[in-house]
């Protein structure tokens, strides 16, 4: 459920994604052989967008992870959650959408530098590396992603849920790269609007799973989710030999 739902905000956000990404789609330099090449070269770009998110999940996963192996599994899911569900409810915060660019103009500004210079080479390399630094930019509805890849607590995980999380939002990335702008602005609106209740519900679930409530696939009981050091050190030891 928790998996099926990072493809579900990937495909929703991807409307969103249409004005904030969609520009970068629609210059990046495709092959114009055949539209074998064409389409290839869009899945390649996508791709490495994917990864890049899969790499941040793992990351975050990781930190996750360190929190759960301090006994605060249950409270790592719960506050996650109630992040995720805050930054909708709370129209200050969600109408501002982490606009992380403001705090980190350098970067972001490298990123967009090293992006231009790709932009002049038409090749599945540049696709793909283009895809990997389009995954770096700032992102609301990514940062929401990162806090769900937070609390499944574990750097496989985080990053399993955002590499969804990016191939939810590949069609419609793919068919604006291939065919251009198809979607309406008033269709995009429609659409964007079920963002919220898409964050929401995600982070309903990540509060429910640490409540610990008995529900099958939901909310498992405690014993089910918590994880003793001893286990999760034995079953990352390699034995030294085997007889």
């Amino acid at each position: 459920m928790i998996y099926l739902s990072a493809l579900t905000l990937g495909l929703l956000g991807s409307f969103h994604c249409v004005g904030m990404c969609g520009p970068i789609a629609l210059a990046i330099p495709l092959k114009t052989n055949s539209w074998l090449t064409r389409i290839t070269g869009g899945l390649i770009y996508n791709i490495g967008r994917a990864l890049t998110y899969a790499a941040m999940g793992a990351v975050f996963g990781l930190l996750g992870r360190g929190l759960v192996m301090s006994g605060f599994q249950q409270w790592v899911s719960v506050i996650m959650g109630a992040v995720m569900i805050l930054s909708v409810i709370t129209p200050s915060i969600y109408k501002n959408r982490f606009n992380a660019e403001k705090g980190v103009f350098s970067f972001v500004g490298k990123v967009k530098l090293s992006l231009g210079k790709l932009f002049t080479q038409r090749s599945y390399g540049s696709l793909f590396f283009i895809g990997l630094l389009n995954g770096l930019l700032p992102c609301g509805l990514v940062y929401m992603a990162i806090a769900a890849a937070i609390a499944t607590g574990s750097a496989s995980g985080g990053s399993l849920f955002m590499f969804l999380f990016g191939l939810g939002t590949l069609p419609m990335m793919l068919a604006i790269s291939l065919i251009g702008n198809i979607i309406t602005l008033e269709l995009r609106k429609k659409v964007t609007k079920l963002i919220p209740y898409a964050i929401v519900f995600i982070g309903v679930l990540f509060v429910l799973r640490g409540l610990s409530l008995g529900i099958p696939f939901l909310s498992p009981p405690e014993k089910a989710m918590t994880v003793p050091v001893e286990q999760i050190d034995a079953s990352e030891a390699k034995p030294d030999c085997c007889h």
